[in-house]
Parts: C-alpha cells; structure tokens; sequence
C-alpha cells in the first residue's frame, strides 16, 4: 500500500517502519498548480514548487506520479485543464476516484479525463482519519518498484466506496488542533 502526507514523507517512513514489506514510501506534494502524487520516493520534494520542477524532482527518485484529485473544485488541489494538459505526459497516471471527494462529478471528470487522454486510472481513499482507510483501493498484480506499478497499473481492479462528508470536519478539527497545539509550545 501506498502510504502519503501532505508535502512530507514523515508519516509514510513511520508506516513503512511498522510494515517494512507492505508500505511504500509516497508523498502528496502541493504544487504551484494543483496536487501530485508520488510512489516510491526516496526523499520529501518541497512544497509550492511548478508541477514541472516538482515533476522533475520525483523522476529523479524514479517516483511514480499520479495527479491527484484533478477535478475537486472543493479543494485547493484542484487542477485547470490547462495545467493538467501541459503535465499529462510527463505523469504516469489520473486519480479517477477519490472517497473524499464531495461531488461525484469531480470523480467522473476525471475518470474521463484520463480515458480521452489515455492515461491509467487510480483511485485513493485520501483517509485523514483510521475509519477511513481502504475506503478506495486498487488491487493489482505483483509487481516491484515504481517501473513494474507502470507495467500493472491498467490492470487494477478497483473497490471505491465514498466517505461520509461529515469525515472533512475531523480534517478541520485536527488542523484546529494542530495549530492550538503549535501556539501551546
């Protein structure tokens, strides 16, 4: 499994630590434009870079790239055609489900989006919280490293069940909490 934060690959380094054999090492990385999201990374990529640099970085660790929830317009990942067309050859694939995502219609715009453009699809439960974990999976056949995910990935069979929208206000609370925490110290 694939396991990420926000612009850091701290949490991903814990979980692979409790999971040697099963996590891989990824991050979700904000660029100037919209979200990416990298699999078998070797070192955190820093925030608010162009998708481009961010993009060139990752290739440098071999990472696999996915966009990240292209279409959610509920969120600052959110891409613009534009941007997303001017990257799309240069990642490996789209985020077509997302159980965060609060309309499905961000789902489906992607799911489109990747199959006008062919690109594979993957899909991420995007879990803030534990009960959200596994809510989007992608089974596939073996594979090793991020070369053998981009010969599997058309393969994957999806299971993608949507979160409750009340789950964003958990996300709110631990930001509030969070930043209480910062001021406390």
């Amino acid at each position: 499994m694939v396991v990420t934060d926000h612009n850091s690959i701290a949490g991903a380094l814990a979980a692979r630590d409790l999971d040697p054999d099963r996590v891989i090492l990824g991050e979700e990385i904000f660029t100037t434009h919209g979200e990416l999201l990298a699999a078998f990374v070797t070192t955190g990529v820093p925030t608010g870079l162009s998708p481009r640099e961010t993009i060139s970085r990752l290739r440098d660790q071999g990472a696999f790239i996915s966009v990240s929830h292209p279409f959610d317009r509920s969120r600052k990942g959110a891409w613009d055609v534009e941007r997303l067309l001017e990257i799309m050859e240069l990642v490996d694939a789209i985020e077509v489900y997302n159980s965060r995502c609060l309309l499905p219609a961000s789902n489906r715009l992607a799911a489109e989006f990747a199959r006008a453009h062919d690109l594979p699809g993957t899909v991420g439960s995007d879990a803030h919280t534990a009960w959200e974990l596994g809510r989007a999976t992608l089974r596939l056949p073996s594979f090793s490293g991020a070369d053998g995910l981009r010969q599997v990935i058309r393969q994957g069979v999806a299971d993608a069940r949507g979160s409750p929208s009340w789950v964003h206000l958990a996300s709110r609370y631990a930001t509030f909490r969070n930043r209480l925490n910062a001021d406390l110290t």
